[in-house]
């Protein structure tokens, strides 16, 4: 391990990033309209600028165990994951203009409404539970990973860590509300920026040109972007990239409660669809910057593993231990590093915090406060509820911090859910805007049906990722390792005959899957039980267009239009003392009394 530890300028600059976010938050508390209503407190009274938004968007969506984990990847498995930027930039304008402008209509502060009006309360109730279950268990792991890492390499202690981060993160979460939450975002993206750009400056400073960077990781078989193959086990390919990278990016960016509570955050549509465009180059930029750090790290390391000589445990303390190794020595740099980290983690778990408890006032406390007391929660207290209920989620998030070191592999079994169950959330939202003929039983067998094969699937024994090649020079690389490493070597490969070809498949299948059987089962489910069961039948007349992407609610739109005018046509003939019309067309009818007057002359 690193023997350079945290200075005093190294806690300033950690101990000033959590003061100036607190201290954002007091602002917002008492500015404005000082949160009277739920809609100011949760979306930051709809009068948000651009900039922040789409700050807070892309910071939400890059937490700290993306930052550690995306460089760590470059490093051990090489640039081909690098492909997925092109899925955000290919998927961007299908969440701005088929599923952004559906919870516009709509107007909920939760997206679970959406399923109540298109399926009924029970889908309503699914959705949000399962949202519930994923963003508790995820905002904890992503406060407790970066501290873990932290305290490896800085000796900085992983108790400290998560009780300063997490009540500064409760606490102007809390008090400050949405805005305080988006203008916070804008100070920490400035600083997870920060803290990449600090290490490829000094990979640069090291090598003495990013060509060099580029060569020495060239050489050594870390750059590759040719992996085109259709076998759906390759961990990494275009075609999985680029498809599982949409649904991972659709799951979040259309139908996540905190990235939708963003957009609706702003005035109008237009102002959220930019948003949205202005999310993806900053997305694009950290995401390119923190790959090329990988890299970056591997020029300095190319001939001393710090992984094989047992300087660190894991691939995710490469990057701490990068810097405490070569700018340690630098006072603050270390500090800007570790704010930089814990921003992305403070970013992510505010965000956790504030749409869980818009889900939990809306689709958990309203439905039942209405159901015993027969009329609707008074919006007057509602803000003050809020910020309870965001309180205890902050709790929550700080507790299951400090359990999740004794749960072991159950860490990466709650990523695993993370991961698993946006798919079928996407496609129970998919079934409900974009096929008319999906109804409650075809949308919930769908729902359950797809969660479960991909939680199948997902915690399947998997064959393990086979990394590159790494060395260790036994003539210039000091090790740690009880038993001495020297040349070379990749991990010897195994055979994967043995396992079932489906739980071979890659990781990034697992969303696309989960999307696609949600669909077929939800329309087989759907059509059997309207055209053969007579449950839940659905009729494309009784539909309220606004529940559906523009393309199919225009197509609605149309076909409910040429309908009516039909009606219009029966009821006027049914005024005509009982003679019967026959349509000629939308506009006109004769009756068969007219026709046979006109006969007879």
């Amino acid at each position: 391990m690193a023997d350079i530890l945290f200075g005093v300028w190294d806690y300033a600059l950690f101990t000033l990033t959590l003061l100036v976010s607190a201290s954002i938050g007091i602002y917002y508390r008492f500015t404005g309209g000082k949160q009277k209503t739920a809609e100011e407190y949760l979306l930051a009274d709809r009068n948000m600028s651009i900039a922040p938004v789409a700050f807070s968007l892309m910071a939400s969506f890059m937490s700290a165990i993306t930052l550690l984990g995306v460089s760590a990847e470059n490093y051990t498995y090489g640039t081909m994951f690098v492909v997925i930027n092109i899925a955000y930039g290919l998927f961007t304008p299908v969440a701005a203009y088929l599923f952004l402008p559906v919870f516009f209509n709509l107007g909920a502060t939760s997206v679970y409404e959406y399923l109540e009006k298109r399926f009924g309360r029970p889908a309503r109730l699914t959705g949000s539970l399962a949202f519930s279950l994923q963003m508790i268990l995820y905002m904890g792991i992503v406060l407790y990973t970066p501290a873990l890492t932290l305290e490896a390499v800085t000796g900085l202690r992983q108790e400290y860590a998560i009780l300063s981060v997490g009540i500064v993160c409760t606490f102007y979460s809390t008090i400050g509300g949405l805005k305080a939450v988006l203008i916070t975002d804008v100070f920490q993206s400035l600083l997870m920026f920060a803290a990449i750009y600090s290490i490829i400056v000094s990979a640069w400073i090291d090598k003495g040109s990013l060509g060099e960077i580029w060569r020495i990781a060239e050489e050594n078989g870390r750059i590759e972007f040719g992996e085109f193959s259709g076998d759906p086990t390759v961990r990494h390919t275009w075609w999985s990239l680029i498809l599982g990278g949409g649904v991972t990016f659709l799951s979040l960016y259309a139908v996540n409660q905190a990235q939708v509570q963003r957009y609706l955050a702003v005035k109008d549509i237009k102002t959220a669809q930019k948003c949205l465009w202005w999310n993806w180059p900053l997305l694009t930029l950290l995401s390119f910057s923190t790959s090329f750090s990988g890299i970056a790290m591997f020029s300095k390391y190319v001939h001393c593993d710090p992984l094989a000589s047992c300087k660190i445990r894991s691939s995710d303390q490469l990057m701490p231990f990068y810097v405490v190794d070569t700018m340690g020595h630098i006072p603050g740099l270390s500090g800007l590093f570790v704010s930089g980290i814990f921003s992305a983690s403070l970013s992510t778990v505010s965000a956790a915090v504030n749409s869980l408890a818009a889900v939990t006032l809306e689709d958990y406390i309203k439905p039942i406060y209405t159901c015993f007391k027969k009329q609707d929660l008074a919006d007057k207290g509602s803000s003050n509820r809020a910020k309870l209920i965001s309180v205890l989620y902050g709790i929550i998030c700080i507790a299951l911090a400090f359990v999740a070191q004794f749960l072991g592999s159950v860490l990466q079994a709650s990523l695993t859910i993370f991961n698993v169950v946006g798919g079928p959330i996407l496609g129970l939202f998919s079934l409900g805007m974009f096929f008319p003929m999906a109804n409650q039983t075809g949308a919930l067998t769908g729902f359950v049906s797809s969660l479960a094969f991909s939680l199948f699937l997902g915690f399947a024994k998997k064959p393990a990722p086979k990394p590159l090649p790494v060395y260790t020079d036994a003539d210039t690389c000091y090790s740690n390792c009880s038993i001495p490493t020297s040349t070379p070597s990749p991990s010897l490969p195994g055979s994967d005959d043995d396992i079932f070809y489906l739980f071979r498949l890659s990781y990034m299948w697992l969303g696309v899957l989960g999307l696609i059987v949600c669909l077929v089962v939800g329309v087989l489910v759907s059509l059997f039980a309207s055209y053969v069961l007579h449950i839940h039948p659905t009729s494309a007349d009784d539909l309220d267009s606004n529940l559906f992407v523009p393309p199919v609610a225009k197509f609605l739109k149309k076909r409910q239009h040429r309908a009516r005018l039909q009606n219009l046509g029966d009821e006027n003939g049914k005024k005509i003392g009982g003679i019967e019309l026959h349509q000629v067309d939308d506009n006109t009818s004769i009756s068969s009394a007219n026709k046979l007057e006109v006969a007879s002359q």
